[in-house]
């Protein structure tokens, strides 16, 4: 069985992909994963604590890149009428 230049640089091109998919996939989890854990904190402040935050898109960005040091930005930002009235 002789292995041909085509197999070689098809396994390498699928071996790349598979690396680069990983690693956005993960990227892409803890992302969500952040974003959601941020969202569920100002969500419980928002009843908690009764402050009135308007959950953007800006504020699901916020949290997503921040995660919960995101949310206690936003809270503060809020408590302080600055942003997120």
């Amino acid at each position: 069985m002789i292995v041909g230049i085509a197999e070689i640089s098809v396994f390498i091109v699928a071996l790349i992909v598979a690396i680069l998919l990983y690693r956005a996939l993960k990227t892409a989890t803890s992302l969500a994963l952040n974003a959601v854990i941020g969202v569920l904190v100002l969500i419980a402040v928002k009843f908690l604590l009764g402050l009135e935050i308007a959950i953007t898109w800006v504020a699901i960005l916020i949290c997503a890149i921040g995660g919960i040091f995101g949310a206690l930005i936003i809270i503060v930002l809020n408590y302080l009428k600055i942003a997120f009235l």
